[in-house]
């Protein structure tokens, strides 16, 4: 019997785990719609206000497009793995936003006003630091996990927040609501907006390890699993606390998203549908209650449930009413299902909230329900995407930040396009990136960011094995 020894090298394999593709170019094509759309609109209102193309049409087109620039080109390099559908939706909100707020800027009406300051170029100042926030978050922020270091910093911080609108000769009373604090040279700001993300990070950090034991059931009630009596504590904090800044910030709108967030991130945590249940009676209970007794929330309660009535003591001069929900309504009822056209409305008549609380009662208005209905789509799927980047999170905090910033950025559009359609009361919140803000812009501009930077690690492929240099010798005897 002969033998023939044959020699090969047997070399370990070099492809790595199958990942999803980098789709930079996929949004930079987006991006490109994105900034478009708006300049088209931006120039329909000119034409419709003046009977000509505006003079400031291309630097408005280079500015968006410089922002969306620097935001693209961020990504593809500090998260080139992330969702590519994020950052052109932002993107596409905030541009249709400074348009609204440039036409409304251009009333005669509200030119004519003794306060009246244009608002459009600020809102471009704030897009533009908003931009720098979400390029210094994908530049700083390396790891989304290593936010869980900072549970209860987070939560110190977070109280720190929303106290500092209490704080004498730094809180601004407006308009009834003690959510801003004055900055020299800088105007007001409103750490609600901040809070929120932070908040996040804090109920992100704590259910994760928490979560096992808030799962736990006691007995069955009615077809729900009631938890333990020793972990409602969590929750009942949580709900005193938010009664808290109701009582001395009057401010229906950070009291529900601080709540409900925590709700969300709960019932994601747990799986117990008992939790939402508590939550939705001790929210209104808590909303009923402090409505008995607190002047600001009863007249925004009343100016839901009676605009007209509201409208007509407001006529009269009735102190403590307000004619801004039923101007709303007649907006959107003038809209109809196609609007008036860009620049050919009149919800200026509202006043000074018209680019702020009631910006979506101008879209409401010149672009109609079909319009209206195109953005929420948009903002529909900014939160669809947030809970895609969950489900694909590799890690229980990446999940839970998530879904908890992705329910808190739907809860403020839920909570002001309620409001302003008379389906909730008025919150006094500002619709994300559409309407006039600084806080607002600037926050929502962060959480798009964060969410980015945990969808990058999601969606990167796994890292190949490292070729071995020893190779394994085999040998092949044949008979």
């Amino acid at each position: 019997m002969s033998s023939t020894t044959n020699p090969s090298t047997q070399h370990t394999s070099t492809i790595g785990a199958i990942g999803a593709p980098s789709r930079r170019n996929t949004e930079l094509a987006l991006l490109v719609f994105a900034v478009v759309i708006p300049v088209f609109a931006y120039a329909n209102v000119g034409l419709a206000l003046n009977d000509e193309v505006p003079a400031g049409l291309l630097s408005y087109g280079l500015g968006l497009g410089l922002l969306a620039g620097v935001g693209h080109l961020a990504v593809r390099k500090f998260a080139p793995y992330a969702d590519p559908l994020l950052l052109p939706l932002a993107t596409l909100l905030n541009g249709i936003g400074l348009v609204a707020i440039w036409r409304l800027d251009q009333s005669k009406r509200l030119q004519a006003s003794s306060v009246f300051v244009e608002a459009a170029p600020r809102q471009l100042l704030y897009s533009a630091l908003g931009v720098a926030l979400f390029v210094a978050v994908l530049f700083f922020l390396k790891d989304h996990r290593v936010l869980q270091r900072y549970t209860y910093i987070s939560m110190a911080g977070a109280l720190v927040l929303l106290l500092l609108p209490l704080v004498p000769g730094l809180g601004h009373d407006n308009f009834g609501a003690k959510i801003w604090i004055k900055i020299p040279g800088l105007g007001t700001l409103q750490p609600g907006e901040f809070a929120k993300i932070v908040l996040a990070v804090f109920f992100a950090g704590y259910l994760m390890v928490k979560r096992d034991a808030l799962a736990l059931a006691s007995r069955r009630f009615m077809g729900l699993y009631l938890p333990r009596g020793r972990d409602l504590g969590p929750i009942i904090v949580v709900w005193i606390i938010s009664i808290l800044i109701l009582v001395f910030e009057t401010d229906l709108g950070t009291s529900l998203l601080f709540f409900g967030m925590f709700v969300i991130m709960l019932y994601v945590a747990t799986e117990r549908t008992s939790w939402i249940v508590f939550g939705l009676l001790m929210s209104a209970a808590g909303a009923v209650g402090v409505a008995s007794f607190e002047p600001h929330v009863q007249q925004r309660v009343q100016a839901w449930l009676d605009p007209m009535r509201e409208f007509e003591l407001s006529r009269e001069g009735v102190i403590g009413h307000t004619e801004q929900s039923m101007q709303a309504l007649w907006a959107f009822g003038s809209g109809g299902t196609l609007g008036s056209g860009w620049g050919q409305g009149h919800s200026d008549l509202i006043g000074f909230a018209a680019n702020s609380d009631f910006i979506l009662a101008t879209f409401g208005e010149e672009i109609g329900l079909a319009g209206v209905m195109a953005l929420l789509l948009l903002y529909a799927l900014i939160v669809e995407r947030g809970v895609r980047t969950s489900l694909a999170a590799r890690d229980p905090f990446g999940k839970l930040l998530a879904i908890g910033l992705s329910g808190a950025f739907a809860l403020q559009v839920f909570v002001v396009a309620g409001g302003v359609m008379s389906l909730i009361p008025l919150t006094g919140m500002t619709m994300p990136f559409l309407a006039y803000g600084g806080s607002s812009v600037i926050a929502n501009w962060a959480l798009i960011g964060i969410l980015l930077r945990i969808s990058d690690t999601a969606r990167r492929p796994a890292p190949a094995p490292a070729t071995n240099p020893d190779a394994e010798m085999t040998q092949v005897v044949r008979p």
